[in-house]
């Protein structure tokens, strides 16, 4: 259970949502033959379903929102939208189910019904599409309005999809669906979804929230910096040490003022690692001892938490560790694009891979095939005009889908409050 809030600015490529998410039959049973018939004689419960009695924690106060991911890939995006919800609505609860949430779905009638009537949600949303014909007919009937968001090309998932009448039942009950492209939206009408229920929003993104620094430190040091050449190998595991450390020796040979920061995957490595650059004939100065990049300077070991924002914004090519060995675990690199640094990986990115790719597209990033290209890839990335444009390229990848996300929380937003009033009128 997370609390929801987020901003909600209404973003371009997102049409304003003028048509009512209140389901009209709120209330009523809504009845589809096809659907109804299908959900008592065609719908086999998966391997493992049951009607038994769940044990579900305790419905908190207030709002309720229920998510309902298709994969394991939209978790980052539905946290995203989560993390943006929490900033304009911080009294409203989400519930998580399907891949990676550890709940899983109901899947029958009688499921279904008991999980509605426990968490009592103002309103169904699935990310993804996976269409659940028990959830959409119960929310319906409950008067829930139900919205897709972040639609794939091919819903279908499931025995529903060779009952006549089913697919078209179940999108009459959906208020709204938002799709990622062109393609998507054909199918979706095609499946019987009306052209004024479904339009293209974009891609919601794996959105990452900007690290704070403290800005006074931050200008201290890019004063001491100056026009010293800098890059960041941020979560650099024992096993890649050596290899990082030879490319940037290679890169000395074309920048000898360069300054490598280095930030352990382990920080109480710090202290050795320096001890072992110093026997190595390396100038190294160490942060947890409160020591400063000065001009002689060839490494800079950042060894103490909670300062990667301030190492983001002030190099401006970034080595993501554990990329080219598989060792450790990649930190998500949106933390480096976010603030401008142009990303260096190897090919080893999980759990990251769809931003590492996406950043890959965008021209915000270089994959390194092996360790030998090491050292004259970064050379290439330090170039000026080249990191420059790189650093751009990552800011409108990451901005982009930032976009789609607030206009989708507009959206919720807007269907959650309609939904309420709707229900406090008929109380009247």
């Amino acid at each position: 259970m997370a609390d929801l809030g987020a901003q909600a600015s209404q973003a371009e490529d997102l049409p304003a949502a003028t048509a009512d998410t209140t389901p009209k039959a709120a209330g009523k049973t809504g009845g589809s033959f096809a659907l109804r018939t299908y959900l008592r004689i065609g719908a086999a419960p998966p391997p493992g379903a049951s009607d038994a009695e769940a044990t579900l924690a305790a419905r908190p106060e207030g709002t309720v929102l229920w998510f309902h991911l298709a994969s394991a890939g939209h978790r980052a995006a539905a946290d995203e939208l989560v993390r943006r919800l929490r900033r304009v609505r911080p009294s409203a609860q989400v519930v998580m189910t399907g891949e990676e949430t550890g709940t899983d779905s109901p899947q029958t009638e009688a499921a279904a019904a008991r999980f509605l009537e426990h968490w009592r949600p103002g309103l169904i949303v699935l990310v993804g599409g996976e269409l659940l014909p028990a959830v959409i007919d119960a929310g319906y009937r409950r008067g829930t309005p139900i919205i897709v968001i972040d639609g794939v090309s091919a819903p279908a998932r499931g025995g529903w999809r060779w009952w006549p009448g089913v697919s078209r039942a179940m999108l009459r009950r959906i208020s709204r669906i938002l799709v990622q492209d062109e393609t998507a939206l054909r199918n979706w009408r095609r499946m019987g979804a009306r052209p004024e229920q479904v339009e293209i929003s974009g891609r919601l993104e794996e959105g990452h929230g900007a690290l704070p620094c403290t800005e006074a430190e931050r200008d201290d040091l890019a004063h001491m910096l100056r026009t010293r050449p800098v890059w960041l190998a941020v979560g650099l595991p024992e096993a890649e040490e050596t290899v990082a450390i030879a490319a940037h020796n290679a890169a000395l040979g074309l920048r000898h003022r360069l300054l490598m920061i280095v930030v352990p995957e382990d920080p109480e490595n710090g202290p050795a690692l320096a001890r072992r650059l110093q026997e190595e004939g390396w100038e190294v100065a160490l942060r947890s001892r409160e020591e400063e990049p000065v001009e002689a300077e060839q490494i800079y070991i950042a060894d103490t938490e909670g300062e990667l924002g301030l190492w983001y914004r002030l190099a401006p090519v970034t080595y993501f560790g554990g990329t080219l060995s598989g060792k450790g675990t990649p930190r998500h690199p949106y933390e480096a694009a976010a603030l401008g640094s142009a990303i260096l990986h190897g090919p080893k990115t999980d759990p990251h891979s769809a931003a590492y790719a996406r950043l890959g597209r965008g021209g915000a990033s270089r994959v390194l095939r092996g360790a030998p290209e090491f050292g004259s890839a970064l050379s290439e990335l330090l170039a000026p005009d080249r990191a420059a444009q790189m650093a751009h390229n990552a800011w409108e990848v990451t901005s982009s889908g930032a976009e789609v996300t607030d206009g989708v929380v507009e959206l919720l937003l807007r269907a959650l409050d309609e939904a309420a009033a709707a229900k406090l009128g008929g109380a009247v």
